[in-house]
C-alpha cells in the first residue's frame, strides 16, 4: 500500500495550487468539504507543509460570518448560493486531523479563531430538535431541513472541535452539550431529516456514515451495516453510492471501509479497499466512480477528493499515523 500511497499523494500534489488551494483536479473547482478531504490525505502522507497552506487557504477566505460559500474557482466565488453547514463544519475535521498527524500545537493555536469560528456558523443553525440545517440560502435564508449524512458529519466536526478547544484549553461547554443533541436526533428522531425533499435513503452514505463519525456505535452499528450490505456492496467493484445505479464510487468505497474499521471489522475492510486498486491511474488518480454494467468510468474525472479517501482508508487500514484513529475510533 505504501508505493499506492506515494503516487496518490504526488496527483494531489500535481493538483494544488501554489496558495494552498485543492481543486477537484486541474482547471476545476474547489469546495471547503473536499477541499479539506484531500488535505487530511496529505497530512498523512508526510506533505505537512502543503496541507497546512490548504488550511491556511481557508482561513484567509473565510467569511465574517465564519462560514464559507458552496464552491470557489481559483479566488473566486463559483457557487455563492449558500453555505452548507457540513462543509464550513469540517474545517474542524481537518485541523484536529492534522494535529494528530503531526502533533504540530503551533499549528493548532493559529487555526483556533478559523475553527471557533465555522463551528459558530454551524451551531447558529441547529434546531432545537437536535438536527442542524442543511445549507443558508445567501437568496431565501435558512434552508429549514437536514441531511443524515451531513448531520453525521457534523457530529465527527463538532467532537473534534471539542477535542481542539480542550487542548487548546479554551472549553466551549455549548459545543459537547449541541453534539450530543445532534447524535441523539440521528439515532432517534428520523422524522426530522428529508422533510421537504425525497429522501435519501437511497444513498449508501446515509447508511453507512452514521457508523463511520461514531454515532451509531458498537452492537447497533454492526447490525446497521449488515443490515443493507448486500444491496450496497457489489462483489468485485465497491460499494454503490446509490442502491438502485449500477454504479460504484472509490470515495464512498474507502469510506465504507473506515465505516468496517471502526466496528472492528479489519477483514471485510481490506476486501473492499483491495477491489478498488484497479481504479488507480498510472498518473496515481483514481477514477470517480465506475459504471460497472457498461464497464465504464463516470463521470469522466478524478477528483482529489477521492485520493484523499483513498489516503485515509490507507491510513486507517495500516494504523501508519497516530491520525488513523480519528476514524477507526471515531467517539
Amino acid at each position: 500500500m505504501i508505493e499506492i500511497a506515494k503516487r496518490t499523494a504526488r496527483y494531489i500534489l500535481s493538483v494544488q495550487h501554489g496558495d494552498g488551494a485543492i481543486p477537484w483536479f486541474k482547471g476545476g473547482i474547489l469546495d471547503p468539504w473536499d477541499h479539506v478531504e484531500a488535505a487530511m490525505g496529505l497530512s498523512v502522507t508526510g506533505h505537512h507543509d502543503q496541507a497546512e497552506a490548504a488550511y491556511q487557504w481557508l482561513a484567509h477566505r473565510q467569511r465574517d460570518d465564519g462560514a464559507w460559500l458552496a464552491a470557489y474557482l481559483g479566488n473566486n466565488v463559483a457557487d455563492g448560493t449558500r453555505a452548507e453547514t457540513n462543509f464550513v463544519a469540517y474545517i474542524a475535521t481537518g485541523v484536529w486531523h492534522h494535529f494528530l498527524a503531526t502533533g504540530n500545537d503551533a499549528f493548532l493555536r493559529s487555526m483556533w479563531p478559523t475553527v471557533e469560528a465555522a463551528i459558530g456558523f454551524v451551531l447558529g443553525l441547529q434546531a432545537e430538535s437536535g438536527e442542524i440545517y442543511w445549507a443558508w440560502d445567501t437568496r431565501t435564508g435558512i434552508n429549514k431541513d437536514a441531511l443524515v449524512t451531513g448531520c453525521s458529519s457534523i457530529y465527527l466536526s463538532l467532537g473534534c472541535a471539542v477535542s481542539i478547544s480542550e487542548r487548546l484549553g479554551k472549553k466551549r461547554p455549548a459545543w459537547p452539550a449541541a453534539r450530543t443533541r445532534l447524535g441523539q436526533a440521528i439515532r432517534n428522531r428520523p422524522e426530522r431529516f428529508d422533510r421537504t425533499w425525497e429522501s435519501k435513503g437511497r444513498y449508501s452514505m446515509d447508511w453507512f456514515y452514521p457508523v463511520m463519525t461514531g454515532v451509531i456505535r458498537g452492537d447497533a452499528a454492526v447490525a446497521r451495516l449488515e443490515s443493507r450490505w448486500h444491496e450496497f456492496v457489489e462483489p468485485d467493484f465497491g460499494c454503490r453510492c446509490v442502491a438502485d445505479q449500477p454504479w460504484v464510487t472509490v470515495a464512498e468505497t474507502c469510506e465504507l471501509v473506515l465505516a468496517c474499521l471502526s466496528v472492528g471489522d479489519h477483514d471485510r475492510a481490506l476486501s473492499l479497499f483491495n477491489r478498488l486498486q484497479k481504479y488507480q491511474a498510472e498518473d496515481g488518480s483514481w477514477g470517480t466512480g465506475y459504471v460497472f454494467k457498461d464497464r465504464l468510468f463516470w463521470p469522466d474525472e478524478r477528483s482529489t477528493w477521492t485520493a484523499g479517501a483513498v489516503l485515509l482508508a490507507i491510513d486507517a487500514l495500516t494504523q501508519t499515523t497516530p491520525a488513523a484513529r480519528l476514524f477507526t475510533h471515531p467517539a
